[in-house]
């Protein structure tokens, strides 16, 4: 019996040693290297990546003996994956007809739909994102479908079904006639009370979600009358924290108004989504608690100028829009000035998917130097994941998740806006060399 023992032991040995040697090893000579790890720019680097792993980070451009591929970045500047913290992959804003869609498409619709602004955004170098609310779980599905390698897209942390209160800003029946209303209760994302506020995030946990994402005030798009409006109290707001905690997963807050916001921060969720209305009070506690602002400038940029237009959006809707849209950028500026911690997102889906990376812009119009806008999307992303070990900086031992722009960013940020290289996980799925 050892005799076999041993030999099964040294067959598994041979295998694991056969599985080395032949690992894919890639070599990136980048000319200028943004690592994430500080806010430095490296020049003429070497990355090697073995397989989904960056295994070295190296001065000078090298190439190692056992090299299987060199790609030649020496004339783009080099940094990690981009993530943006706040998509919806399952739709994209297009006027009226949006709104019909709640009552003609079904779950396959908006499956095929995310699969398709997934690419988009992957393309358009944004290699990890937060969905931030869908209708049927499509998302899970998609990041499912992602990860087995059956369908192209960034890497998603998605939180299903959005949870809010009866008529709150995520109630999926607002708007509708009273007879396809109903009463729609935790399964659906609607709560009233402690206990139904614990039995949705259990339900999103059941459904494969990985955070939670929740409604604390009005908004925007909803066809309800007040976008700012606190929607939960401050006993189901502290239930949803402290469950969502149990099951590891942290708790993403869409809010315009201040009173909001407050009850939500003191529950201990972890980012404030929009946060058009924040004061002073509201920042200090931010900074308190260690919570995370992801601003969507591009989102109220957005809604703003199509408020302008005739139709576009229902008449309870357009006020909504062009009062909160073009606050969303002053407050941004007050938010980096007081010193908040800032994870960057878009809210895509409200503007256009592929579109993610005009948020940069935007950023850097009102006063955030270039390398802190892209250290937002990268390290500052990656802690707001608690995802640290591996994604958010180019670094040995993080995954390969690497993109690249020709130019320098910090002198031209819009240079994002057309990402000529991506790779995510070790593979190259975007490299158009003729930009």
């Amino acid at each position: 019996m050892s005799r076999i023992i041993m030999s099964c032991c040294a067959l598994l040995l041979s295998l694991l040693l056969t599985t080395s040697l032949h690992a894919e090893t890639t070599t990136i000579h980048a000319g200028k290297l943004i690592t994430a790890t500080d806010k430095n720019v490296r020049e003429q680097m070497t990355i090697i990546v073995k397989d989904n792993t960056i295994t070295q980070v190296l001065s000078g451009f090298q190439t190692p003996e056992d090299s299987s591929m060199l790609i030649d970045l020496s004339d783009y500047t080099v940094m990690p994956g981009l993530m943006d913290m706040h998509t919806h992959l399952s739709y994209q804003h297009g006027g009226p007809s949006t709104y019909m869609k709640r009552v003609q498409y079904n779950e396959a619709d908006y499956a095929f739909d995310a699969a398709h602004y997934a690419q988009k955004t992957l393309m358009a170098g944004f290699t990890t994102v937060r969905n931030l609310g869908d209708s049927f779980n499509e998302t899970v599905a998609l990041r499912n479908a992602i990860n087995r390698g059956v369908a192209v897209g960034p890497r998603i942390f998605t939180t299903a079904k959005s949870i809010a209160t009866t008529g709150g800003h995520a109630d999926p029946t607002n708007g509708l006639t009273k007879h396809l209303m109903g009463n729609p209760g935790p399964d659906a994302g609607v709560v009233n009370g402690v206990a139904q506020a614990r039995q949705a995030v259990r339900q999103r946990y059941k459904d494969g979600a990985d955070l939670i994402k929740i409604t604390a005030t009005g908004g925007v798009l909803s066809v309800a009358k007040n976008g700012q409006n606190p929607q939960f109290m401050s006993d189901e707001l502290t239930a949803i924290v402290e469950t969502a905690n149990d099951y590891g997963m942290t708790v993403a807050v869409h809010a315009h108004g201040k009173e909001g916001m407050v009850r939500a921060i003191k529950a201990g969720v972890d980012s404030i989504e929009h946060g058009t209305y924040m004061d002073d009070t509201v920042m200090d506690l931010m900074k308190e608690n260690g919570t995370f602002y992801v601003p969507t400038i591009l989102a109220g940029n957005f809604v703003a100028e199509k408020a302008k237009i005739d139709g576009f959006f229902p008449a309870i809707v357009r006020p909504k829009a062009a009062a909160i849209g073009p606050l969303i950028q002053q407050t941004f500026a007050r938010a980096y000035q007081a010193g908040v911690k800032i994870a960057f997102g878009t809210d895509s889906g409200v503007s256009a998917h592929g579109d993610n990376a005009q948020e940069f812009g935007l950023m850097v119009d009102v006063g955030m130097p270039p390398i802190e806008a892209i250290l937002s999307a990268t390290k500052h992303t990656a802690e707001l994941l608690n995802v640290t070990d591996t994604l958010g900086s180019i670094s040995a031992g993080k995954l390969a998740d690497i993109v690249a722009v020709k130019g320098d960013p910090l002198a031209n940020i819009r240079l994002l806006e057309n990402v000529q290289f991506v790779m995510k996980d070790g593979a190259v799925v975007k490299h158009d060399s003729t930009n």
